[in-house]
């Protein structure tokens, strides 16, 4: 006798066991849900007030955490040049540079981070000094071309300029006799070769 009932169908339980469950397909991946890293964005803009406070509101909304943001004039009075590093998946960046670049009097937005670029930061460091140790920590100054530019009864103001990996060593080196103040202006970069973001919004 065949274990089929009279419709030709396996009951449950015979040797070919219950029939699978359903299963449901996996969840579709969301944008911006990669890996987190660190981006280089460079944003041209109109050199006006209230565009500095449009860029940050935007990332703010957009939930990224601002590294640093350095802005300047460039050669044209009226054009500025943002340097900005942020934490954040690729996705997620390519979209708030897009939306960035929608704003009123942002000319030009381009993410440098994976291009060859020439990056540098200057950072002001008050650093405990004493007697015992005055001379330790101008060695450490020296050693990292950086330049002492006030000379104290119990401190050494240093100014250190380099890629970013640079000024965080010199700040580790220097931690150890303590930090009383320490300023850095953040990142600024230019990629290498001859192309340029500036002349591409040249008015």
């Amino acid at each position: 006798m065949s274990p089929s009932d009279s419709n030709g169908k396996l009951p449950a339980g015979t040797a070919h066991g219950p029939s699978p469950a359903h299963h449901a397909p996996p969840p579709r991946a969301l944008p911006g849900g990669g890996e987190t890293r660190r981006h280089v964005l460079v944003a041209v803009v109109l050199n006006k007030p209230g565009v500095l406070n449009r860029v940050s509101s935007l990332m703010r909304a957009r939930n990224f955490n601002i590294d640093s943001l350095a802005v300047s004039r460039t050669d044209q009075a009226d054009v500025s040049r943002m340097t900005i590093t942020l934490q954040g998946d690729d996705v997620a960046v390519e979209q708030a540079a897009k939306q960035l670049y929608r704003l009123i009097d942002v000319l030009k937005v381009q993410d440098v981070t994976s291009e060859s670029t020439i990056g540098q930061e200057l950072a002001l460091v008050k650093i405990r000094a004493t007697e015992a140790t005055r001379g330790e920590v101008l060695k450490l100054v020296e050693l990292s071309k950086g330049r002492v530019l006030d000379v104290a009864d119990e401190s050494i103001v240093a100014e250190v300029t380099g890629p970013e990996a640079d000024v965080d060593n010199f700040v580790a080196l220097v931690r150890g006799y303590g930090i009383k103040e320490l300023v850095r202006t953040g990142a600024v970069v230019m990629s290498r070769g001859s192309s340029s973001i500036e002349e591409a919004v040249k008015r």
